[in-house]
């Protein structure tokens, strides 16, 4: 009986309109409550109202009113609205990650400890997670899984398509506060605004040179020890970079992209 109750006053809530709030403050409300009662039946039944919600009630508020987490994602929010309830917050000691399972931390506390158990028999790439270490070898044995059904785009990760169908969307959700750059990945962003900062990483022990993207020095390391991976198949061309010798290949098509 209690727990209907509670269902029919979260039904009240998210569907009261008469009242002017916004649907951000009504589900504030119902998570402030929950916070308050911390029950498993009342979780349960809170759980299943925002579930059973319509998608285009819950787009403008999947924002935590306990902290400053925000999500576009419905499952996302409701993962870390738990972790709230019941106290399994766990948090770095050396850096600002939080996260919702023991796991994640484990797998976090590597980064700092510079630990690296797993690595590539092909070549010498090693990495902290052996799900990340099943991704790279699709590199060596050329399997692209995903693939775009508007172009001929395939790659290794789910979501490096993703970020491939924004080029055909147009959409571009992060933008700089500085200048005009917009960009499909948060990642991306984040290298821009080295830019503006000047902040370059990334240094070469040999000379003086300093990148802010870790694969530019890989590239400028090829050129102290004359590695020249891409080779033309039809000339003796050879070059560091694969873009350089997609270019060069227009030689031999007689392709001129630019008009």
């Amino acid at each position: 009986m209690k727990k209907k109750i509670l269902q029919q006053k979260s039904v009240n809530i998210l569907t009261r309109k008469s009242s002017g709030a916004s649907t951000k403050d009504i589900l504030a409300k119902l998570i402030s409550r929950s916070h308050k009662t911390q029950k498993n039946s009342d979780i349960t039944a809170i759980r299943t109202q925002v579930e059973q919600t319509p998608v285009a009630q819950l787009t403008e508020i999947f924002n935590c009113d306990i902290c400053e987490f925000k999500t576009s994602r419905k499952r996302n929010i409701l993962a870390h609205y738990k972790a709230h309830v019941a106290k399994q917050v766990f948090c770095c000691n050396n850096c600002n990650y939080k996260c919702t399972k023991k796991k994640y931390m484990i797998y976090h506390m590597k980064i700092h400890t510079g630990e690296k158990p797993f690595s590539c028999n092909v070549c010498e790439y090693k990495c902290i997670q052996k799900s990340t270490l099943q991704i790279h070898m699709k590199i060596h044995t050329g399997e692209k899984p995903f693939a775009c059904n508007i172009c001929k785009y395939k790659c290794i990760r789910k979501g490096d398509l993703q970020s491939h169908m924004k080029i055909h969307t147009g959409e571009k959700p992060f933008p700089c506060n500085i200048c005009e750059y917009k960009s499909s990945r948060k990642s991306y962003l984040q290298t821009h605004m080295k830019l503006h900062t000047g902040e370059k990483p990334f240094s070469c022990n040999i000379c003086g040179y300093k990148s802010i993207r870790k694969g530019d020095l890989q590239y400028h390391m090829k050129t102290h020890t004359g590695e020249k991976p891409y080779s033309c198949r039809i000339c003796e061309f050879r070059c560091i970079r694969k873009s350089s010798l997609n270019n060069h290949m227009k030689i031999h098509t007689k392709e001129k992209s630019f008009s």
